[in-house]
């Protein structure tokens, strides 16, 4: 595919993008205009060769951190520039990266503001999260021989079907990494058929896993607690990255006695969310309006006027999650892919999904296999029985701490494949 007609394929694709996006929430999609490729001069934090490592939103971005640290305290000692695609993963990215390292936003995939980026960033080589391939930004790098490489590799089964349709151009785009670690072996499988050669083909398991052991700060749970004016003395159930139709059943399904506080996943559905509960609580009136706000917060927990939250910020669903007696993950009681279910496993919560958890079946999966989650689409009904039996609980939450245990290392062994590379190796099927 030449230049002109990739440029033309991803100028159909972003309008449609667009406009689906202004027809679902009446706004255009933030960021868009940020992503031209001008990223300005980039200054050397480090005296090693540069390692460009992207990840498209706020899961890729907290999950590719363990795995920057690792790199930075190798020997080689690389420079390393993190970039995202979204405001939301841009934003986390500064906020984990930004004293550190150089962050950047990642271009949108026309073959000049592509170009513009890499003559800026001038990378030695590049490291993408999950299955974030571009086929512009895939040739110029191939053009002017930058490796590619993909960590925490994962091929859905909607993504493998798609990919599989366009087997020629995928082939073309696959068989060029120089690298993937993949989260499973089944996923290593699947980007093998698609032309990834075995031997730069390693399963290496799933980052999150190590990224989820870094523990949210205490003040910052107690604070949340403190301003929105939870009951710490009654259960909470902590509802994380809930989707469209999910916060209606929780309601309707709330255990007599417990508290809920709802995270939808999608900031453009706050207000939405929030119509449901007349007269919620919600996080961000209590950042706006100050002491006033939060006094009122209190005196209303008091009175025990409402047992709702809203947690309508971004970056404090760590600190919900470890306030919770038990935690619901979202996206999974409709066909919506599901959430990650390793955050608040990691903090010893007792923790229950839906069955629509596609995008996190494997993860799922391992949590199944030491009993340290619950799968069932009536999740409610779940923490009246936890609420019955504590012991219950208990042994959930003991269940996913010894998954967490049995899965831990994936950002070692990943960082050792990057240096490998970086250092002019290759990758081993051994590792």
């Amino acid at each position: 595919m030449t230049g002109l007609l990739r440029d033309a394929a991803v100028a159909l694709g972003l309008s449609l993008h667009c406009a689906r996006k202004r027809w679902a929430t009446g706004a255009w999609p933030a960021g868009i205009g940020a992503r031209n490729g001008r990223v300005g001069a980039l200054e050397r934090r480090a005296l090693g060769p540069r390692v460009l490592i992207h990840g498209v939103s706020v899961g890729e971005t907290h999950a590719l951190e363990p795995l920057v640290r690792a790199l930075a305290a190798s020997p080689l000692e690389p420079d390393v520039v993190a970039s995202a695609g979204t405001e939301t993963g841009f934003a986390r990215a500064a906020e984990i990266h930004g004293a550190a390292r150089a962050v950047v936003r990642f271009p949108v995939d026309f073959t000049w503001m592509v170009r513009r980026f890499l003559d800026a960033v001038r990378p030695r080589i590049v490291v993408l999260a999950e299955l974030e391939l571009w086929p512009s930004f895939l040739t110029e790098c191939t053009r002017r021989r930058v490796p590619v490489c993909v960590v925490n590799g994962r091929l859905s089964d909607r993504s493998w079907r798609g990919y599989r349709a366009g087997r020629a151009l995928a082939k073309r785009m696959f068989r060029g990494l120089a690298m993937v670690a993949a989260q499973t072996e089944a996923d290593r499988r699947r980007f093998v058929s698609l032309g990834v050669p075995p031997a730069n083909c390693v399963a290496t398991g799933n980052l999150k896993w190590d990224a989820a052991r870094k523990r949210p700060c205490a003040r910052a749970a107690e604070a949340l607690a403190l301003a929105l004016g939870i009951d710490r003395t009654r259960p909470l159930v902590v509802a994380g990255s809930t989707g469209p139709g999910e916060e209606t059943r929780l309601l309707r399904g709330l255990p007599a006695g417990c508290q809920l506080l709802l995270a939808p996943r999608n900031p453009d559905r706050w207000d939405e969310v929030a119509a449901q509960v007349p007269g919620v609580r919600r996080r961000s009136r209590t950042l706006e309006d100050g002491p006033s706000a939060r006094a009122e917060s209190r005196a209303q927990a008091d009175n025990r006027a409402s047992d709702v939250f809203l947690l309508d910020t971004l970056g404090e669903l760590p600190a919900a999650y470890s306030l919770a007696s038990a935690v619901f993950v979202g996206r999974s009681l409709a066909p919506l892919g599901g959430s990650n279910p390793i955050e608040p496993v990691a903090l010893g919560k007792p923790t229950v999904t839906g069955r629509r958890c596609e995008n996190f079946r494997g993860v799922v999966d391992d949590l199944l296999a030491e009993g340290g989650i619950v799968v069932s689409d009536d999740p409610m009904a779940v923490v009246e029985r936890w609420t019955a039996d504590p012991e219950a609980a208990r042994a959930v939450a003991a269940g996913g701490l010894r998954a967490l245990e049995r899965h831990s290392g994936s950002a070692e062994r990943t960082a050792t494949l990057v240096l490998g590379l970086l250092a002019g190796g290759r990758p081993s099927s051994g590792v």
